[in-house]
């Protein structure tokens, strides 16, 4: 009965040990994965999300800006435009020939 008992015992430290080394493997495994992606992404052209959004931020200022100078553009346009205009349709035309 007691060679039964430890043929039984080392079988289970036996298995727990091989539950333990997979453990570990898997463990090492999952590790390596987790390093190899992040050299993968190191080398990659990717931006965090900070830069994403200080950038986004940058062109949403440039866009309103960009609006402001067109409207100002627009205005001193039409302020140039509109005293050569008006003294255009005043001013008489010379005759061809004359």
């Amino acid at each position: 009965m007691q060679s039964e008992n430890r043929l039984f015992d080392d079988f289970v430290k036996m298995v727990n040990g091989f539950a333990g080394t997979f453990a570990g493997m898997g463990r090492e495994a999952e590790s390596s994965a987790r390093e190899k992606f992040r050299e993968w992404m190191a080398g990659s052209d990717f931006v965090g999300r900070d830069e994403f959004e200080a950038v986004k931020a940058m062109a949403a200022a440039a866009r309103d800006e960009n609006e402001i100078l067109k409207a100002r553009v627009a205005s001193l346009e039409a302020k140039v435009a509109g005293p050569a205009a008006g003294a255009a349709k005043r001013s008489p035309k010379a005759k061809p020939g004359a």
